[in-house]
């Protein structure tokens, strides 16, 4: 599908399609690649899928955290003029959705996490990273899906360059310490946002207790898992996903 990024001001983003808003959040190490599968599919159901560059490594260090990032999605929100819009966020993407939730709720019509940060995180591993081994962020990209396959060489790539140039690799440092002081597990009995929760059943990062701890205090969630599959389902099982999601908001309404 045709797509161009459009800027206006300080915001850069994706926009395909015609209908009720899916803004998409992208994770850490996310390009606005992962997410070809959503963008192709919903344009024809009936939605405009927007897909926003989020500023993980152009804030100055004190704004590189998970509140300054749902704040940016809501000034964008804003700047674009969207209303009653849905946020689809995959890793430290949904955390953010879930703070703009707590903080944003009258922009929201629903919410969409996958393999979502906020409850708990193991997502940096226990010895993140080893900057100039490229053997070893190979087999940590690798291990973010079930199929190793879908780690491309161009993905692994773009994570080693990642952490191997400094003010990204402080930043990424930053962002990871700023998702582990947001826990929200206080706050999630409080948003009442309906919220549609699809994991993979073999995601490593956040594995699949987090998804039902997350079911279990979201007051209106929905849980849905997807087989052999890891951290970024929306990439792995593109048309599962879909599918799932397309259900979901039919039989929801949204």
């Amino acid at each position: 599908m045709e797509r161009t990024l459009k800027e206006d001001g300080k915001f850069r983003y994706v926009e395909v399609g015609e209908g009720t808003p899916i803004i998409i959040l992208h994770g850490l190490m996310g390009g606005l690649s992962n997410f070809d599968g959503v963008a192709n599919f919903f344009p024809q159901k009936g939605y405009k899928v927007i897909i926003p560059e989020l500023p993980l490594y152009t804030n100055s260090i004190l704004k590189t955290n998970v509140k300054a990032f749902a704040k940016f999605v809501k000034d964008f929100i804003e700047r674009i003029g969207y209303k009653d819009v849905i946020l689809l966020g995959n890793s430290l993407g949904g955390h953010i959705a879930l703070y703009f939730a707590k903080m944003y709720p009258q922009y929201l019509k629903a919410m969409v996490l996958t393999g979502s940060s906020g409850l708990y995180e193991s997502a940096m591993g226990d010895s993140y990273p080893k900057r100039g081994d490229y053997e070893y962020i190979r087999k940590k990209a690798e291990d973010v899906f079930y199929d190793p396959a879908v780690a491309t060489k161009e993905i692994v790539d773009d994570v080693f360059a990642t952490v191997n140039d400094r003010m990204k690799l402080i930043k990424t440092l930053t962002i990871a310490k700023s998702a582990i002081r947001h826990n929200m597990s206080k706050d999630l009995p409080k948003i009442n946002v309906p919220t549609c929760l699809i994991w993979g059943k073999n995601d490593k990062v956040t594995p699949p207790e987090v998804a039902v701890e997350f079911n279990e205090l979201l007051p209106d969630s929905n849980l849905y898992w997807i087989d052999k599959c890891g951290h970024a389902a929306m990439m792995e099982h593109p048309d599962e996903f879909n599918e799932l999601l397309n259900k979901w908001f039919n039989e929801r309404n949204i």
